[in-house]
């Protein structure tokens, strides 16, 4: 590791500690994962994984969710949690602002690496760092240098979940900052048994069982809805992957 990102990895784990984050260390470690093995092929590797058409899917299974009812304003402001390099988060804004253009999007990532590869692909989206266990500390952190709203009328988080120590917090988290009537929406993997996904992909859970996910984002909001998206074929591996899109909302 270059000196330099030794240093950022240090000035990351500092800010993780103050953001309260249950082991700052291995976000670091994670940090350091997609900064030095994959912040400039992220995108290739997504692809790679899901294909073309799982991709379209995914994108499409979040376009459908943003746009169901209750119906977003048309100033909605938008935020995707552990957008990565941007990859969703800028598909969906395009299809979402094909309609709704004059509709806000936020990017929340940790990885400083990533956002700047979202920053490259010229996107209309504010991106920002923190960690999804603390999206309001990390929102406060953030409105010292950008303007990042307090509150959001819609979230929307692909396949980050698998990557937090603390799931449960994460959820809690996205209540913490959706505004009443909003809504959430969480997209990843069902549980599999792909144990080699921790080294390729840096992941920390090997996906969730959907009716455990229900079970804890019942804890905090009003309106659950969980759905399958079956067969997601993997082109490089010849692994087929099921995943999961929650949606979730507070109804006032």
């Amino acid at each position: 590791m270059s000196a330099v990102i030794e240093k950022q990895m240090k000035n990351l784990e500092r800010l993780f500690r103050q953001l309260g984050a249950s082991n700052p260390q291995l976000l670091a470690k994670e940090v350091e994962h997609f900064t030095t093995k994959e912040a400039e092929r992220r995108d290739e590797i997504v692809t790679g994984y899901f294909g073309k058409s799982g991709i379209n899917r995914i994108v499409s299974a979040i376009t459908k969710a943003l746009l169901s009812p209750p119906k977003l304003s048309s100033n909605a402001k938008v935020l995707d949690v552990g957008a990565g390099s941007g990859f969703f988060t800028v598909k969906v804004a395009q299809k979402i602002h094909a309609q709704l253009p004059r509709m806000s999007f936020y990017a929340m990532d940790l990885t400083p690496a990533m956002l700047l590869s979202l920053a490259k692909k010229n996107a209309e989206v504010t991106p920002f760092i923190g960690i999804a266990e603390n999206i309001k500390g990390s929102i406060k952190e953030a409105r010292k240098y950008t303007a990042i709203p307090l509150n959001f009328d819609a979230i929307f988080s692909t396949l980050m979940l698998h990557h937090s120590a603390q799931p449960e917090r994460v959820f809690k988290s996205l209540k913490e900052i959706l505004k009443m009537n909003g809504k959430a929406i969480v997209i990843d993997l069902c549980e599999h048994g792909f144990e080699e996904f921790r080294t390729e992909m840096g992941d920390v859970h090997l996906g969730f069982k959907p009716e455990h996910v229900n079970k804890i984002a019942k804890k905090y909001f009003s309106e659950v809805k969980i759905e399958r998206i079956r067969g997601i074929w993997c082109g490089c591996s010849g692994r087929s992957a099921e995943i999961f899109v929650a949606t979730m909302q507070n109804l006032a």
